[in-house]
């Protein structure tokens, strides 16, 4: 397995760095094979950005707090000037709502890609000169999680539009295990992330010790044929499995299945990246939201995992325990640790508090040197866009 972005080197950086601007350059062109790479050609989604608007965003962040050593997300505390004259007033997503960013007068996508070069081939060289500290390379593991994290929403993205994704990622399988539970003896753990050990999140502070309880929990995630059962049953029309907000959400929708099943006879089909195809059975099921989750566990009679339960399992070492498909829903609000402090990406958790609520794990379209059994992923209850799924926990008794 790749070794952790958290504790990379000055020389693991630069490979890392380099292949993340390959496959974000890569997704883009999916796009722009589509003829998607113009932002007036893109939808209008509540949940998804132009990508070429993505794409400068992208780089416009490395340039922020690499090379203009920025102290904070806002606006006054850079150093210098962006390498494009409106580039603040392009890629800031401070400064930029999300519903202009279809309107705004961007360079072509030839421009903003030689503006990605740039930026890389001077973050590369200023890399050359940084001592190995923690402190020195947290810009740079910042920027590098970053794109990550968009790459990820890049390729959900083209899942979305339903248009095609790289060899790479379309024709990533899911494993199979076959399903089993777990009883954990419970006990003391420390939540969160501490201080001094490589890179840390602003919302895994500070570490903490916390109480799990005895529990029983899913080893695998649930399958689209378990999923399935509860869809025949009519699971989708009893209100009683549903929360007030999962009912709101249901009737706004008019849903009666998954996002992307499609009846056919006696079986499901999906869309996957634009291609139809048979569901698979034993897959974990996935693109369903928090309240599609919580349903099925009311009609299974389980309930979700508190994030503090997954993070004991992740951490258990117990064989049969398997996580990194897809991200998986939690039980627990997104909600800060105890002595919570914004870090210089001010807007990435605290905005997100008691609105949001917690995944944990990876999914097949995140790198590996990004997973980690500490890191707290955070949606809206309804975004049933992710690569994301869930297990389920027994009540206690």
């Amino acid at each position: 397995m790749t070794s952790s972005f958290r504790n990379a080197t000055s020389q693991q950086l630069a490979q890392a760095l380099q292949q993340a601007r390959e496959t974000t350059l890569s997704l883009f062109d999916c796009f722009a094979a589509a003829g998607m790479d113009a932002a007036a050609r893109v939808p209008q989604l509540r949940t998804i950005n132009p990508p070429l608007w993505e794409l400068g965003h992208t780089a416009w962040f490395a340039e922020w707090f690499i090379l203009r050593e920025a102290t904070s997300s806002h606006p006054a505390d850079a150093n210098g000037h962006c390498l494009l004259t409106k580039g603040d007033d392009w890629f800031d997503a401070t400064r930029v709502p999300h519903r202009s960013r279809w309107t705004l007068d961007l360079p072509s996508a030839g421009g903003v890609k030689t503006y990605c070069y740039e930026v890389l081939d001077r973050v590369q060289d200023k890399l050359t000169r940084e001592p190995n500290t923690d402190e020195a390379l947290y810009p740079y593991r910042l920027a590098l999680a970053y794109e990550d994290m968009r790459g990820e929403a890049l390729l959900f993205t083209l899942q979305t539009l339903g248009l095609a994704a790289p060899v790479y990622a379309a024709a990533q399988e899911q494993q199979i295990f076959a399903p089993s539970e777990i009883g954990f003896p419970g006990g003391t753990i420390q939540m969160g992330s501490k201080s001094g050990a490589g890179f840390v999140f602003d919302n895994e502070r500070q570490a903490h010790s916390f109480h799990v309880a005895p529990f029983r929990m899913d080893s695998t995630l649930v399958t689209n044929t378990q999923y399935a059962d509860f869809v025949t049953d009519g699971g989708y029309d009893q209100r009683q499995f549903w929360s007030n907000a999962g009912a709101d959400w249901l009737m706004r929708q008019e849903r009666s299945a998954p996002r992307y099943w499609q009846r056919d006879g006696a079986q499901w089909r999906t869309t996957r990246f634009g291609r139809p195809s048979t569901l698979a059975g034993a897959e974990p099921v996935r693109h369903v939201n928090l309240y599609e989750a919580q349903a099925y566990c009311a009609w299974a009679g389980r309930r979700l995992p508190t994030e503090a339960e997954w993070e004991y399992a992740a951490l258990s070492g117990h064989p049969a325990f398997r996580w990194g498909q897809l991200w998986e829903w939690t039980g627990s609000p997104f909600e800060p640790y105890p002595d919570f402090k914004a870090d210089r990406y001010l807007e990435y958790s605290e905005p997100w508090f008691h609105t949001h609520q917690v995944l944990r794990g990876a999914s097949f379209a995140t790198p590996s040197r990004f997973g980690s059994a500490k890191f707290r992923h955070f949606q809206l209850p309804e975004r049933d866009d992710l690569f994301a799924g869930f297990r389920t926990c027994a009540w206690p008794g």
